[in-house]
């Protein structure tokens, strides 16, 4: 694993998306739920939302990161607001 820099804001990262997946795998199992229309007008489940909710952020801050530059935690506010509004609305 020498080809890829290693960082712990890099392990951080792909250790929440594990224990995101995890979790969400046990709640579906646990809790099963009948897909819902939101104001997308499509049915979406815990999963569709969380997917929707992580390629959003990574457009989020990507723009952050073109448009402001390096400051990340306040695009990381933003993302969590974000992911609010999608697992409220959509």
């Amino acid at each position: 694993m020498d080809w890829m820099a290693w960082t712990w804001p890099t392990a951080a990262f792909f250790g929440v998306i594990a224990a995101l997946l995890i979790t969400f795998s046990i709640l579906a199992i646990k809790f099963p739920e009948t897909p819902r229309v939101g104001i997308l007008r499509i049915e979406t489940t815990r999963g569709d939302r969380l997917f929707i909710t992580l390629l959003g952020s990574a457009f989020i801050n990507l723009g952050w990161l073109g448009l402001v530059g390096a400051n990340q935690p306040y695009a990381m506010i933003l993302c969590l607001i974000y992911a609010f509004a999608v697992f409220r609305w959509v």
